[in-house]
């Protein structure tokens, strides 16, 4: 299993890391060059929903075609979360008939609700538990 975590790198700033190399720069959203953790959920969430319904869409057409997905939901501040995350696949289906592209926005609609861990996360919810360690260990 990846492990992953943050470092602190200055106020408000942190760099996100992952035991495969990978890294991310994390701060607040006056800061430039970074992503804001808010930010970082909505492009998981794009990224998931994307790769969910890769597979069906490469077959149908072809594995370069171009894609992107955008994803947009303003915060409610009294609450503090997002009340509405909304997606949009953006894709040339122009070479297919009407029943094809209907088919294949049926099954990719359908693989993103069934496999995307992060869409089927927010939208039933989770546990979240947080700790304090010292560096005593305590």
């Amino acid at each position: 299993m990846t492990k992953l975590w943050v470092e602190r790198t200055g106020t408000r700033r942190y760099t996100g890391r992952s035991s495969r190399g990978a890294q991310v720069l994390i701060g607040s959203e006056g800061v430039d060059g970074v992503f804001t953790p808010g930010e970082l959920l909505k492009i998981a969430l794009a990224a998931c929903s994307g790769m969910s319904g890769d597979a069906a869409l490469a077959s149908r057409l072809g594995d370069g075609y171009p894609a992107t997905i955008q994803v947009s939901g303003s915060a409610d501040r009294q609450q503090e979360r997002y009340p509405l995350l909304e997606e949009t696949l953006e894709v040339d289906l122009s070479a297919l008939g009407d029943s094809e592209k209907q088919r294949l926005l049926t099954v990719v609609r359908r693989a993103v609700d069934q496999v995307c861990t992060v869409g089927r996360t927010l939208r039933a919810g989770t546990e979240v538990r947080f700790e304090i360690k010292g560096q005593d260990g305590r």
